[in-house]
């Protein structure tokens, strides 16, 4: 089993940043990819941000790109997703996924995706 653990959600003002984390624990496999998903009240779960398991390879939504960026942290114990620009849009429960890393790389479906966090809340709003 993988547990994972995000931090870091708060109420921030439209332009400002967060830097959301996820600490990684259990029977951790460095050939996991890791991604950030969010989901907004009435909407389905969405894709933000992946990359693979050697985290060279980053994947990003496109009404993310340019503002947000993910990282992993030292140890492949954490992945940060840094988010910066923040739009109202953005407002939603951030989840943290685990999952194999298919062919090298990192899948932008839910389904493809073993473990999950319980989700952070992030509210831009003035």
């Amino acid at each position: 089993q993988v547990q994972l653990v995000e931090s870091g959600g708060g109420l921030v003002q439209p332009g400002g940043s967060l830097r959301l984390s996820c600490a990684v624990s259990g029977r951790t496999n460095s050939a996991y990819a890791m991604a950030w998903f969010r989901q907004a009240p009435g909407k389905f779960r969405e894709f933000v941000a992946a990359l693979n398991w050697s985290g060279r390879n980053k994947y990003y939504a496109d009404a993310v790109r340019g503002r947000f960026s993910i990282s992993r942290g030292n140890g492949e114990n954490t992945v940060q997703l840094q988010m910066n620009s923040l739009k109202p849009e953005d407002t939603a429960l951030y989840y943290c996924a685990a999952g194999p890393s298919r062919f090298g790389g990192a899948s932008r479906l839910t389904s493809d995706y073993d473990y999950w966090g319980q989700g952070t809340q992030v509210t831009v709003s003035s």
